[in-house]
């Protein structure tokens, strides 16, 4: 009965933290929508860095413990968090900027 109870409570927290990261990634992406440069690390501004370092930080820090979550619950890593991380860095010339990734993301998202 405890191990039952305890995957319960793993769960429950897993299912937070994924609202939690939601919410969070959704408040980045309108907020980069907005026109504020940064949270896809496009360019090598480090003033831009700076103005989303915080966010970022939550993000990681958050998916990390989902995907730890989902680890001890025998399930796939998360798989929003992974498509995040690989939206980031450096692209082409020709890709299309930040807030216009943003909206598309938001799009996707629904929101």
């Amino acid at each position: 009965m405890a191990r039952a109870d305890r995957l319960e409570r793993m769960e429950n927290q897993r299912i937070a933290l994924e609202e939690d990261y939601l919410a969070l990634l959704l408040a980045a992406l309108k907020r980069c929508a907005a026109g504020h440069w940064g949270l896809f690390d496009h360019t090598k501004d480090r003033a831009a860095r700076a103005s989303v370092a915080a966010e970022i930080e939550a993000l990681i820090e958050t998916g990390d413990a989902i995907d730890d979550l989902r680890e001890k619950l025998g399930m796939e890593i998360f798989a929003l968090h992974q498509e995040f991380l690989a939206a980031r860095g450096p692209v082409k010339a020709s890709a299309v900027g930040e807030p216009k990734q943003a909206r598309a993301w938001l799009d996707r998202l629904g929101a």
